[in-house]
């Protein structure tokens, strides 16, 4: 069964992909991906392996740490994220809702 994977792009996509990464109940790592770095962009793709707990608890979690990041945290911010679940199906987490999420997480 593939990883779960969730590439982040924007300035400080390796600060988001860290914190998302310590989000309790998810297990995996992440490299960048020099393929998608240009023009000051830059993008990593994290490998979820393992989630602990309930998807929509999870789900919650990563819904708030896109806002914060989309927002500005900290003067920090991200342009984009998709996340690929383990039977292919992508989801931009733009307009995408909690449900959402936890159907991805759990595909």
């Amino acid at each position: 069964m593939a990883d779960i994977l969730i590439e982040v792009q924007g300035q400080d996509a390796v600060a988001a992909t860290e914190e998302l990464l310590e989000i309790s109940g998810v297990t995996g790592s992440y490299e960048v991906d020099e393929a998608v770095e240009r023009e000051g962009t830059l993008a990593t793709i994290a490998t979820i392996v393992t989630i602990v707990g309930g998807t929509m608890a999870i789900a919650d979690l990563i819904h708030k740490w896109y806002q914060e990041y989309k927002q500005g945290k900290s003067g920090k911010t991200i342009e984009k994220v998709l996340i690929v679940g383990k039977d292919g199906k992508r989801l931009l987490l733009e307009n995408a809702t909690l449900e959402d999420i936890r159907k991805i997480l759990e595909s």
